[in-house]
């Protein structure tokens, strides 16, 4: 009995050493996109944007929406940091600018909102327009700092090569799908960005399988096909998250995802219903430019160093 103890004791111990060789020899497993860990965010920047999202600038009804879209941990998400060279597209009336442009200035980066040349004088891009100069003349000590840009969307620029840090873009690739320039968008995202920049990403999420005619009745598009757009403009998927997910939403609207808040576009019909709802269910993607540079440090990259 005592041999035999002794022999199996052997033969684990011999199984586990050539365990242990095996593994050290095979080549390390690539991360999936959708587990890759969070980037760090510095505490001093985690407060100003604490201090920003409670500024007495912003008004009540923004900072409402703050609890369907997260902005914080979208931004740590995407991977922000101080001193960032950040581009926003199509900003419309500037929820998000009047985040973005005073935390930039705050952490001695820089803003730009890229927004589409208006064709008419009274469309939704000249309305979009005069509502964020008003806002940044309005309002000097936080916004003196942001730069706004013009672009043509079949044949976007927004800025030179390779200048940016990051582009962030809420809830409008699925506009870019309808007028037919969602590939050259991702396009320009990716020649503006820097060698490992960042495209950061949130949209209303489809059903899979939504295809084009639903996607402009309902104003919801799959993840897949971002992603597919993203990636034949040269991005690689980095990360996916669920901060923006919204299980109660059915995606089954009349009105399409407008029929939920904060448009309401049915009025006071089933109001109560829809704002019990809440905001669309979005997806969240971060996107990196290949390259030597990392704009970023994960926990994983800072623990290699020691």
């Amino acid at each position: 009995m005592k041999k035999t103890r002794v022999a199996i004791l052997i033969g684990a111990a011999c199984a586990l050493a050539f365990g242990a060789a095996s593994a050290a020899d095979a080549p390390a497993a690539k991360p999936a996109a959708k587990v890759a860990p969070m980037p760090t965010v510095e505490k001093a920047y985690a407060q100003k944007i604490d201090q920003v999202l409670a500024g007495d600038w912003r008004s009540d009804k923004n900072k409402a929406r703050d609890k369907y879209r997260h902005p914080k941990e979208t931004l740590e998400f995407f991977g922000a940091k101080p001193g960032m060279t950040l581009i926003e597209l199509t900003p419309g009336g500037g929820w998000y600018a009047e985040i973005l442009a005073p935390l930039q200035k705050l952490s001695g980066g820089g803003y730009t909102a890229a927004i589409v040349t208006p064709k008419k004088k009274d469309g939704e891009a000249a309305q979009d327009k005069d509502a964020l100069s008003k806002k940044f003349e309005a309002d000097p000590a936080h916004y003196d700092k942001a730069k706004v840009v013009q672009f043509d969307m079949k044949a976007p620029s927004f800025g030179p090569p390779n200048s940016a840090d990051m582009v962030v873009t809420f809830r409008n690739v699925h506009n870019w799908v309808m007028a037919d320039a969602a590939p050259q968008m991702f396009k320009a995202c990716f020649e503006v960005l820097k060698p490992g920049g960042v495209l950061g990403v949130t949209d209303h999420r489809a059903k899979p399988g939504a295809d084009l005619d639903s996607i402009k009745k309902s104003g919801y598009i799959p993840t897949d096909m971002i992603v597919k757009y993203a990636t034949e403009a040269g991005f690689k998927l980095d990360a996916q998250s669920e901060i923006n997910a919204n299980p109660k939403d059915t995606k089954d609207y009349s009105e399409g995802v407008w029929t939920l808040p904060p448009t309401l576009q049915l009025g006071d019909k089933d109001k109560d219903k829809y704002v019990a709802i809440g905001e669309s269910d979005r997806m969240t993607l971060r996107f990196v430019k290949p390259g030597n540079d990392t704009i970023f440090k994960t926990p994983k990259d800072e623990a290699a160093k020691h």
